[in-house]
């Protein structure tokens, strides 16, 4: 027999709500038969409410709905930054204290920081948008790698598309691994992800931010990113830079915020990871072409770096 629709989850949606994140937990927990939730889309006031699609959905009610969740669950909208209104915190702050869980998807995590629900507990966002979570709530302990973080009443995933990792989650935690399993075999979707979002990270090395400036060592970096095939050393870097290690290595972190040896990795996972998109060479090619020598080094280093193989990121990323 299915489970009992004994599940209240109140969706709440603000203006300029992204579409997509809307339709989610509605197809996922009420489109495959009697799975034992039911759903509120709700706002501040019940009626339309704009999306970023262009066109509205219909709030059915206000925030009474959260009186009485069991999950509230708060989709992303834009600008993700904006200042969320006291009534909308206050009914969210509520909804936590009197027990429900409550989670956000893609930037519907600043509403929970706005709300300080995530204070002293460890979160995550979209990954454009994970380093200004954290310089702008510093009491969050931001996780910029995963595709969701479950701390039990709270969770909050990365973006957009890692909100259906995010509910197929939760189904999985309420219902258990066969219907989890069974709805994404409905949706097409995998049933767990294998990595987080750090493989989805386009990372520029190089901003330009200090190229020009008395004593920048952007035209090292440019040096060295034109030889990672080498087996370059701080010594190396150093004296392309016409200046003593000691300095070499200070100055490197002034201006990169991580140390010359990092950065070289770096930069040569960067480099495995295009060719791995682009080429169809082998692993041992690869790794020799940036300078990580061997392909057991390249699956330590991508495995360590972006959470995923070799073989399952040219899987996921490379050009057909």
């Amino acid at each position: 027999m299915p489970p009992s629709p004994d599940h209240h989850i109140a969706v709440l949606v603000l203006d300029a709500v992204l579409a997509m994140e809307v339709g989610m937990p509605f197809q996922i927990f009420t489109g495959h038969g009697d799975l034992g939730y039911t759903l509120t889309l709700c706002s501040e006031r019940p009626g339309p409410v704009p999306t970023t699609g262009g066109y509205p959905v219909v709030a059915q009610a206000g925030l009474e709905a959260l009186d009485d969740a069991d999950t509230v669950l708060v989709p992303a909208f834009r600008p993700h930054d904006r200042e969320v209104s006291d009534d909308v915190l206050d009914a969210v702050r509520r909804a936590h204290a009197r027990g429900a869980r409550v989670v956000s998807i893609c930037a519907g995590a600043f509403l929970l920081a706005q709300a300080g629900l995530l204070d002293g507990r460890r979160a995550t966002t979209h990954w454009l948008h994970t380093a200004e979570l954290a310089r702008r709530f510093p009491r969050v302990d931001v996780d910029p790698d995963v595709l969701f973080v479950d701390e039990g009443s709270i969770v909050t995933s990365a973006g957009v598309a890692a909100g259906i990792d995010l509910c197929l989650h939760l189904l999985r935690t309420d219902r258990g691994a066969a219907v989890a399993n069974r709805v994404a075999r409905d949706i097409v979707a995998p049933p767990h992800r294998d990595g987080g979002q750090a493989q989805y990270i386009a990372r520029p090395l190089e901003t330009g931010r200090d190229a020009g400036r008395p004593g920048s060592l952007a035209a090292t970096r440019a040096w060295a990113l034109d030889r990672l095939e080498e087996p370059l050393t701080v010594t190396d870097l150093a004296r392309h830079a016409c200046t003593s290690e000691r300095t070499f290595a200070r100055t490197f972190v002034a201006e990169t915020g991580t140390t010359p040896l990092r950065w070289l990795v770096n930069a040569r996972v960067d480099r495995a990871r295009e060719l791995l998109e682009t080429r169809d060479w082998g692993l041992d090619r690869i790794a020799a072409a940036t300078g990580l020598g061997t392909a057991t080094n390249l699956r330590l280093h991508l495995r360590r770096t972006v959470g995923v193989s070799p073989s399952e990121y040219r899987r996921t990323f490379a050009r057909s």
